[in-house]
């Protein structure tokens, strides 16, 4: 069985693995509808269930899309107007969509609830964010970062901002792929020692936003304030030091790139001029959350890595 919660789950094999793939079945599909089904429809008769507990864009829209490029089909719960919502507990659900269905996608707060679906689902279980780690989002990352024409081993990358489940994430792949991040956070919203260590090494947390992107090939944000956070006052106070503008962006290297993976705040995170400019690959990278999804799904069915 294999599940798909953190990258270390697919280690550094797989995730080569995924990327290739990835980059692949993207060419491949060059001059397609969005809707056509890959040549060889991998996950034909293959069900994807995928449970939301948060609100969600591109993950919901990649998944659907990817599931039914590779030919199969999905079904979308949305956690408040399911049994979840009154009180089912996660393993229950994890063994009756079991019955169902052949993979289970799940988009939720707490990251322990992952760990409990893969613990009694019997089918692969995939993580599609939760507050701890979104590793789907950064193969997305990795990919736009690949076709960018960049390679990883070696890579700089600078993280601006609060040190959440996005840079845990960013933080393992460091580790696994052999690049160095370097983060600015404020006091308060750093990542933790043990975030720190699953970076092997590779990563480390500094005082200033200048110190971050100096000589970065790749700069990070993300939306400062997340889903069902208090305080947003108080942080967005914290945080405004570290926004991405034009000026920070010129402590990089001149070909660096930006990324996001949205939603944006223009003026908070990142000015427009950043997040809108000819640095910028947003919308690559949001386009390359399906090609990842595809990959990633095709992971946990053996099919690649």
């Amino acid at each position: 069985m294999r599940h798909f919660l953190n990258l270390a789950d697919a280690g550094p094999d797989g995730i080569a693995a995924i990327l290739t793939d990835a980059l692949d079945r993207k060419a491949a599909r060059a001059g397609l509808p969005k809707g056509a089904p890959d040549a060889d429809a991998p996950l034909a008769g293959h069900v994807l269930a995928m449970v939301f507990e948060k609100n969600s864009t591109r993950t919901r829209v990649s998944f659907d899309v990817a599931i039914r490029q590779l030919g199969g089909s999905s079904i979308v719960l949305d956690a408040g107007t399911t049994q979840l919502g009154r009180g089912e507990t996660v393993a229950d659900t994890a063994r009756v969509l079991s019955g169902f269905v052949d993979a289970i996608m799940l988009r939720t707060d707490d990251h322990a609830k992952a760990g409990e679906m893969a613990r009694h689902a019997t089918v692969p279980v995939i993580n599609g964010l939760t507050d701890y780690s979104h590793p789907c989002q950064i193969v997305a990352d990795l990919l736009t970062i690949i076709d960018s024409g960049k390679s990883l081993p070696g890579l700089k990358v600078a993280w601006l901002g609060d040190g959440n489940n996005v840079l845990t994430s960013i933080i393992e792949a460091a580790g696994l792929m052999q690049f160095d991040v370097t983060a600015a956070c404020p006091q308060g919203f750093q990542p933790g020692d043990d975030v720190v260590a699953l970076g092997r090494g590779r990563a480390r947390v500094v005082a200033t936003p200048a110190e971050a992107v100096a000589g970065a090939d790749i700069v990070i944000t993300d939306t400062w304030i997340s889903m069902g956070q208090e305080q947003a006052e108080t942080k967005l106070a914290a945080l405004m030091p570290y926004q991405v503008s034009a000026a920070l962006m010129a402590g990089a290297r001149p070909d660096a790139k930006f990324l996001h993976c949205l939603p944006a705040h223009r003026g908070e995170e990142v000015t427009a001029e950043v997040i809108d400019g000819p640095q910028s690959l947003i919308w690559a990278e949001a386009e390359n959350r399906l090609h990842a999804q595809k990959s990633i799904l095709r992971w946990c069915f053996g099919q690649i890595g």
